[in-house]
């Protein structure tokens, strides 16, 4: 196994490692939050993000890690593919970066860091029903999409490897 094929083996396990993340909350966490007051939902999401967002070392590794390997497979592929595997890689490499990390960086990551900034025991029952309104339907559409677009990409990377 070659460099390209080792980096691109790993590309594929951790954008459909990422991929599954996004799933369970799309199916699971959110559909069960949902159930919660206002309060209770928000708290439950800030202590679920603030795992996240205080480094829990294996979800860096593999969130981070699927950036760069999906990256620098993109760049090697550029080098060593052609024809269809190679268009297989840069349509999975742009529904992954573009279509499920662009839109963490630009709107759930902003949208998580609002929720954290709330203090739902310091709000009265209407500011704490306005905060989810604002925060709960625009999370869940754009972690839909998230989860179509790593879907997407890391069965075309799964393809791809089959056909190499």
């Amino acid at each position: 196994m070659g460099l390209f094929q080792l980096i691109l083996f790993l590309a594929t396990v951790l954008s459909s490692l990422v991929a599954g993340f996004l799933f369970a909350f799309a199916v699971v966490v959110m559909p069960g939050i949902k159930r919660l007051s206002d309060r209770e939902f928000i708290r439950a999401f800030q202590v679920m993000d603030g795992v996240i967002q205080k480094g829990q070392p294996l979800f860096v590794l593999v969130w981070a890690g699927s950036v760069a390997t999906v990256a620098v497979a993109a760049v090697l592929g550029l080098w060593s593919l052609d024809g269809a595997d190679r268009l297989l890689l840069v349509v999975a490499t742009t529904l992954y970066l573009l279509g499920a990390q662009l839109p963490t960086f630009m709107v759930n990551v902003p949208l998580n860091n609002q929720i954290q900034s709330l203090d739902p025991d310091g709000l009265d029952e209407p500011a704490q029903t306005s905060a989810r309104r604002a925060f709960e339907p625009r999370w869940n559409r754009w972690n839909a999409i998230r989860t179509v677009m790593a879907s997407l990409a890391s069965a075309l990377l799964i393809l791809l490897m089959l056909r190499l």
